[in-house]
């Protein structure tokens, strides 16, 4: 069906709808302002920082010698008599084993390629840092640039506890890196890595800023990111979208050996410091003050009038060390170096470690529930020394009786002798001849001695039976007491 509409009044008509829409639009609600955020922007081009950086990573192949030969011909020749005489046939290759020959095998010596890894150029004459476990136990390092020129390089010096490296190749005119800023990394930011995964040369993977200062047990706090990082890529730098070096790719988490999508790198400031000290002297100098601590448990914190879980308990104290010097004892929480608060044993450890050797700080300790200061001399630390080890006190018949006080906490204890005390180096104390019930669910057992009960030094069973009585019996009981040659806490908590 058509309908036939009049010139004037088709006019009229859309005259009519063209006013009726332009009310519809006004009255549509405008849309808000899209603001500008990351998004926004798309993903980042990593192109012109390949090309910026690129030319100053470097390959770097190791080679280790070994010696072979000598009593391989012997083994060789028991097999074959194995296989003659179970199998009844020579073995495979060898179709007549025959006598033995009368002639020495002389040991050879040969190398062999150990492995590959990565580095970047600190300074135009040939300068490059990598990770110390790149070139551990290498006698030979090969340098490869990206114009496929390979050089010899010197190893200059290799940090274990920071695992950083510097090795010198001799070249002039080379690129060289930019060194970033680590205090401006911010966490979600892009950063980008290069390096050599399994031997494949100027591999670039990208990925964000996972975490800063992961505690991983190391000597610093590293940088934690979700960039492709694989075996090779170590020694590699970690660059940001300027262009700079803000770390050294150095570990990943991994259950099976390859990349997880967890990666870790050192900070560059850090392996800076320690480069530096590396080409000045070959070494780096740490400082040390001489005690093995260990950390506060939240419990223990609360029962000793700590407060929140922080700082660092001394388990012990290294005779005629600055430490001891100082006058730190066993069982000292130190919550302040400096003008550093303590709130992880890390923390301290980290400190100390950049303390000029010589130098003089204050060690704000928490002691018997109050806090002193100590003022401590720093020594240098020998990255090479082992703690030693002492013999355990012959044990001898305590001099006192049992307490009493302590069965209702299922402890035993009786008085040091002067031998023991002499032996273990210790003013006081009592030792623990059985332990049960809340005591034994503490962890404390027969041998242990216990230096404090509650915040009360303890030197005697005498001391020890006051100090008992004094404590809330209605609260966990916090003892400090030594096993061996470390100090620790123990809550015996009262029974239900």
């Amino acid at each position: 069906m058509m309908f036939k509409v009049e010139g004037h009044k088709l006019r009229s008509y859309l005259f009519a709808f063209g006013m009726a829409c332009s009310a519809a639009v006004a009255f549509v609600p405008a849309a808000p302002a899209m603001a500008q955020t990351p998004q926004a922007r798309g993903l980042p081009d990593f192109a012109d920082l390949v090309e910026q950086v690129g030319p100053a990573v470097v390959g770097i192949r190791t080679v280790e010698k070994v010696t072979s030969g000598g009593g391989s011909g012997e083994m060789d020749e028991e097999m074959q008599e194995f296989f003659r005489r179970f199998f009844g046939q020579p073995l495979p290759g060898n179709p007549r084993p025959g006598p033995r020959p009368n002639r020495p095998q002389q040991p050879q010596e040969e190398e062999r390629p150990r492995g590959v890894g990565s580095g970047f150029i600190l300074s135009a004459d040939g300068y490059v840092m990598t990770n110390a476990h790149v070139i551990e136990d290498a006698s030979e390092i090969l340098v490869t640039l990206t114009d496929k020129r390979e050089f010899k390089a010197k190893l200059i010096g290799a940090d274990k506890r920071s695992d950083v490296a510097v090795v010198k190749i001799e070249a002039t005119s080379l690129p060289v890196v930019k060194i970033g800023d680590i205090s401006k990394l911010r966490v979600g930011e892009w950063v980008m890595a290069i390096g050599s995964p399994f031997g494949l040369e100027n591999t670039v993977t990208a990925g964000i800023v996972s975490a800063k200062q992961r505690d991983t047990g190391d000597l610093v706090p590293l940088i934690q990111t979700d960039v492709a990082i694989n075996p090779g890529n170590s020694g590699g730098p970690l660059i940001n979208l300027r262009g700079e070096v803000v770390g050294i790719n150095s570990q990943i988490y991994s259950r099976s050996g390859g990349y997880m999508g967890i990666s870790f790198s050192i900070p560059i400031d850090e392996a800076i410091r320690v480069s530096d000290q590396l080409r000045a002297t070959g070494r780096v100098s740490r400082g040390l003050i001489g005690v093995t601590i260990g950390s506060v448990s939240k419990d223990v914190a609360e029962s000793i009038g700590l407060g929140k879980a922080r700082g660092a308990l001394v388990s012990s104290v290294v005779p005629g060390s600055a430490a001891d010097k100082a006058g730190v004892r066993e069982g000292d929480i130190i919550t302040k170096y400096g003008d550093k608060l303590i709130e992880t044993p890390s923390d301290l450890s980290r400190s100390v470690a950049s303390t000029k050797p010589g130098s003089r700080n204050t060690l704000t300790v928490f002691r018997n529930g109050s806090t002193r200061e100590l003022s401590v001399t720093v020594a240098e630390g020998d990255p090479e020394a082992k703690p030693s080890s002492k013999r355990q006190p012959e044990r001898e018949e305590p001099q006192a009786k049992p307490s009493a006080a302590g069965k209702a906490l299922g402890l035993v204890v009786s008085d040091l002798t002067d031998a023991q005390k002499k032996e273990l180096k210790m003013r006081g104390g009592v030792r623990i001849e059985a332990a049960s019930d809340g005591a034994a669910r503490a962890g404390l057992r027969e041998g242990d001695v216990i230096l404090a009960v509650g915040n009360i030094e303890v030197s005697s069973v005498k001391e020890f039976e006051t100090a008992v009585a004094k404590a809330d019996k209605g609260k966990p009981l916090s003892v400090l007491f030594r096993r061996g040659e470390w100090a620790q806490y123990a809550l015996i908590r009262p029974a239900r």
